[in-house]
């Protein structure tokens, strides 16, 4: 009788470990952390940009995955996208810890789907700057030579929420007293924005506004040639790449993390997959730009 009943428990534990196998499931894998899943925003990224301009805007992030997974000692994944939501929604299975890219894009998507984010350090580029000014530009030929001549002309902003083509140059044309339009021509790359300007015929009065890091590559990758345009007024700076940890995650994670990134600065191979000139600064509450601080 115990011999029937050892067999038959036997089986039981045999089935059900079969079920378990099939399941996916490991009993190895019940303490195993969660992964850090990180979003990669930054249009300087590799999968993001083009390798037009060598060594420029070609960032490789999985470097920095796989630093953060040694440092963490937890899975790290890493995916690239240049929307928040379509990265929730088709490569992330809406989970997020870590998104990195444009300051004011990053706060905007975030919004959009309804996810809470800190920003915890500032990315620095080559020469250790870790902001971007828009750059107003107008033809080789065109009349205008300052912010004051722009008055009355085409202005082709970016979208809203790229400060640095919107709340920042919309800003210092107000204060050269340069009445803006009810409704702005908005264009949705500096691509776009410069194709556009370089379309018009010659007696158009028109400028167009590009963010500065993407100056480089509109030449690069043959959008304009050298000498096309003139840029004719700069706007503040605004905070560029930032990394931003999600709220929901505890304070001993967040710290963790802001810790890692800023010990990059310490790696020389690090420094040059990202394209930086000291790595990663911890963030500073003053380093919104008023321009930003007043269109919220």
């Amino acid at each position: 009788m115990r011999r029937i009943l050892s067999c038959c428990l036997l089986a039981a534990v045999v089935a059900l470990a079969g079920l378990l196998a099939d399941s996916g499931i490991r009993a190895d894998q019940s303490n195993s952390p969660e992964p850090i899943v990180v979003v990669v925003m930054d249009p300087m990224s590799a999968p993001l940009s083009c390798d037009c301009v060598k060594g420029y805007a070609q960032r490789k992030y999985e470097h920095l995955g796989a630093f953060l997974q040694k440092q963490l000692g937890r899975p790290v994944k890493v995916h690239w996208s240049e929307s928040l939501e379509t990265a929730l929604k088709d490569k992330t299975d809406g989970k997020v810890s870590i998104v990195i890219g444009k300051h004011s894009v990053a706060l905007s998507d975030a919004k959009l789907v309804d996810v809470k984010l800190a920003p915890i350090a500032s990315l620095t580029d080559k020469s250790g700057k870790s902001t971007q000014t828009g750059l107003i530009v107008v033809r080789k030929d065109d009349a205008a030579q300052g912010p004051g001549d722009l008055a009355g002309y085409r202005i082709f902003f970016g979208p809203q929420d790229c400060d640095e083509k919107s709340a920042a140059p919309m800003a210092m044309l107000k204060e050269q007293g340069v009445a803006l339009p009810e409704k702005p021509e908005i264009y949705g790359s500096c691509t776009d924005a410069t194709s556009a300007l370089m379309e018009l015929k010659p007696d158009v009065k028109a400028a167009a506004v590009i963010s500065s890091y993407a100056a480089p590559l509109l030449e690069g990758c043959g959008t304009i040639q050298k000498g096309d345009l003139r840029v004719v007024a700069e706007s503040d700076a605004v905070p560029f790449i930032t990394a931003f940890v999600n709220e929901s995650l505890g304070a001993d994670d967040r710290q963790a993390i802001q810790q890692a990134l800023l010990e990059v600065g310490t790696h020389v191979d690090l420094l040059l997959a990202l394209e930086t000139k000291t790595g990663f600064e911890a963030w500073k509450d003053d380093a919104d730009s008023t321009v930003a601080k007043k269109k919220n």
